[in-house]
């Protein structure tokens, strides 16, 4: 039976743009009930400034939780060297690197421009890679920029050459930050790159990362996967956004996620009912704005 990895990435991209500080046990509780759900991928949190994004400000501890559990490999989202420092200090096995193919999202959400977030993650993919951790470096924007519209395939495709180029096995994330791509879009910007640019046993290293603004989130997941792609980001709930994306929404929901492989044969490694416990655990975070349409349909059954 085919097999895709879901990546959960509520705990980090889903949270960071809620206002109200979500406690730290909220935070663990979810992290523990995904993990008993069958999630063995988690984005845990982020190493950044708490001034700049305060949900994040507890990070280290939730790590510590989150470490504590079986078989979870945990990620960290970093947004350069102290960051980075953080996060080999509290143990992350893999690090998460981002800068977007844009200029104006780039300089609006690191302050950079890409040459210069190019630059100084390069060096950074050089010493986690010594220290022994695994690499995800998301591009963020490469289907629509909220600053400049759609943006070419070509030039996305251009920074993820680059990308792939800093080592055989760095794994990387095609990103539709303002969930405006199309299936159309998915299917050729995510297969050329996984043509293009396989590990070096063959193997996929092309995940997709997606939003679901306008409804497109699983259809542009289907996508991904057919177009070769078996590493599949998503949020329990639908919970998150980006705060330098204007108008962004959720996560594409793990639920909906699920749900669709499921129908298509594929084995996600999840079970059902506990992941719709989980994503009800993750839409009853206040200040959030969850989707998820499984788990509604779900509930809405349960009820009747």
């Amino acid at each position: 039976m085919a097999r895709v990895s879901i990546s959960e990435v509520a705990p980090r991209d889903g949270l960071q743009s809620i206002g109200p500080f979500v406690p730290t046990e909220t935070k663990i509780a979810l992290v523990r009930a995904l993990h008993a759900a069958g999630v063995r991928r988690m984005e845990v949190g982020s190493f950044v400034s708490p001034k700049a994004v305060p949900q994040m400000a507890d990070t280290a501890e939730v790590f510590r939780a989150a470490l504590a559990l079986d078989g979870l490999e945990c990620t960290a989202l970093v947004p350069n060297r102290k960051g980075f420092e953080a996060a080999l200090a509290a143990g992350a096995h893999r690090v998460g690197l981002f800068m977007s193919v844009t200029e104006s999202h780039n300089k609006a959400n690191v302050n950079r421009s890409c040459a210069e977030s190019f630059a100084d993650l390069s060096g950074i993919v050089r010493d986690a890679l010594a220290a022994g951790r695994k690499v995800r470096f998301n591009l963020s924007c490469c289907f629509h920029c909220p600053f400049e519209g759609v943006v070419p395939e070509r030039d996305a495709l251009d920074w993820v050459e680059r990308v792939v180029a800093l080592d055989p096995w760095i794994e990387v994330a095609i990103c539709d930050t303002t969930g405006n791509a199309a299936p159309d879009q998915v299917s050729r910007v995510v297969g050329h790159a996984v043509r293009s640019w396989p590990a070096p046993d063959g193997s996929n290293r092309i995940a997709f990362h997606g939003h679901d603004t306008y409804g497109m989130g699983v259809a542009n997941v289907a996508a991904a996967w057919n177009a070769g792609c078996d590493v599949i980001d998503s949020a329990a709930g639908g919970l998150g956004g980006c705060p330098f994306a204007p108008g962004a929404t959720g996560n594409v929901a793990t639920e909906d996620v699920a749900w669709l492989f499921r129908r298509m044969g594929v084995e996600t490694g999840l079970d059902w009912a506990k992941l719709l416990a989980a994503a009800d655990l993750a839409a009853g975070v206040p200040g959030g704005l969850p989707g998820g349409r499984m788990r509604a349909v779900s509930a809405a059954r349960r009820a009747a």
